[in-house]
């Protein structure tokens, strides 16, 4: 069973910088179309109060051969039972950016409803509160209809994918699909906030790109009972690629999870 275990670790999450005596977990999870390199990477930069890595989802890296994820039920079951023993002897955090966000509340969310767990804070990055109305276009996106370009035409104003990457015909293909795979995954996500009922009691934090499209953010005030605050860092969707911003960002977690008092 251990094996087993290590197995669908080895699998599932990146963590390049192991540091089995961190008092805390940071476990990320990245954009669309999005793979472990950059975030998993962070370990290096963070004390070694702090281990980070990064959730690999399937279709892509070492996991290429698998099927994507039809939804995000099945996207959310895996990483929770994966990731559940290791949740469970140690506090944890969550960093998502952008779809990644939506994927970290989805699984903080099933973390508490089954089985009473939940992360010491919740940083999220460039995207809308989920119960928000801004939330419902991404639904209506006709993946299925839209053509390759237009989706590499969209990748491309995104940003964050180095433009040497898309000279590459196979990798590129790859990319579009993984993209619009990951959106599918999105599309099939719907949080209806119950009347009373507020999820989380953590503290959570919203970081944006000073010049992305700007995302709902107010409505994150419904979903905790802890503190939210707000953070623009200079620069579009993918802001948090900039090393200055990853500086920022890096400090400015550890702070967060050290103030938590472990």
């Amino acid at each position: 069973v251990v094996f087993l275990v290590f197995l669908g670790m080895e699998k599932l999450v990146a963590c390049p910088y192991k540091r089995p005596n961190a008092l805390c977990r940071l476990i990320c999870f990245p954009w669309a179309g999005g793979g472990t390199s950059r975030l998993a990477q962070w370990g290096k930069l963070f004390s070694s109060s702090i281990e980070v890595s990064s959730v690999r989802l399937p279709g892509r890296e070492s996991r290429l051969k698998e099927p994507f994820a039809k939804d995000m039920t099945t996207v959310v079951n895996e990483i929770s039972s994966v990731l559940l023993e290791e949740l469970q002897e140690k506090p944890f955090a969550f960093f998502g950016h952008s779809f990644g966000s939506y994927i970290s509340f989805a699984v903080a969310l099933h973390l508490k409803e089954k089985y009473g767990l939940e992360p010491i804070h919740l940083f999220v990055s460039g995207a809308h509160a989920p119960n928000s109305e801004a939330f419902l276009p991404i639904k209506s996106i006709p993946i299925c209809d839209t053509e390759d370009e237009e989706i590499l035409t969209y990748i491309q104003i995104l940003g964050g994918t180095p433009s040497e990457l898309l000279q590459n015909d196979d990798i590129k293909k790859h990319l579009i699909l993984t993209f619009r795979e990951d959106i599918r995954v999105l599309q099939t996500f719907s949080f209806e906030k119950a009347e009373r009922n507020i999820p989380f009691s953590c503290d959570i934090t919203c970081f944006n790109g000073s010049e992305d499209k700007p995302h709902d953010l107010e409505a994150w005030h419904d979903l905790t009972s802890g503190d939210i605050s707000f953070y623009k860092l200079p620069g579009g969707h993918f802001y948090l690629l900039e090393p200055s911003n990853e500086i920022f960002l890096t400090k400015h977690i550890t702070r967060c999870i050290e103030n938590a008092g472990l």
